[in-house]
């Protein structure tokens, strides 16, 4: 069975709960758009969760941003598909949501109050957009990206043995 992992907002507004084949907080994203909304070192982390099993309680405290991307990739403004939850009354980031992936939910690590298993390997993605002031903290046998990996949140899971059923 997959593991529950159970959440909420700074104020208790919002506590939120979905089940996890991936549980293990691995990647760390210096993308401008999570590194501003999350704050954080300079970057943030996010699980995968089963999306059909999310459940919220304090739903009508939920807000819902949708980033604006513009880089040398894409020069004009273009809004992103996906959908950044955070709570409205202290401004928690909660979770992300993105259509093009229904199956899913990416809950932010920070958000989680579940006790995670810890990561035997951290894989550190979108170092192109870090902040100047950001050292990442990249240790022996940690794997960089410039943008994205190849290997899939479930795909890393699997290959060290880490998928929970």
């Amino acid at each position: 069975m997959p593991m529950l992992l159970k959440g909420s907002c700074s104020c208790g507004a919002i506590h939120f709960e979905v089940q996890s084949h991936t549980p293990v907080p691995y990647q760390y994203c210096y993308c401008s758009i999570c590194r501003k909304q999350q704050g954080g070192g300079g970057y943030a982390i996010n699980l995968a969760g089963i999306s059909e099993t999310l459940k919220v309680k304090g739903e009508r405290h939920l807000g819902l941003y949708r980033a604006t991307i513009c880089d040398e990739e894409r020069p004009t403004p273009e809004v992103s598909t996906g959908e950044r939850r955070f709570c409205r009354e202290c401004g928690s980031a909660l979770w992300l949501y993105d259509p093009t992936w229904p199956e899913l939910v990416h809950p932010f690590a920070s958000a989680i109050d579940t006790d995670l298993p810890p990561a035997p390997q951290r894989v550190h993605l979108m170092l192109k957009y870090k902040a100047s002031w950001v050292e990442p903290d990249i240790r022996p046998g940690d794997l960089t990206f410039e943008i994205y990996p190849e290997e899939s949140i479930a795909g890393w899971h699997r290959k060290h043995k880490l998928w929970v059923d």
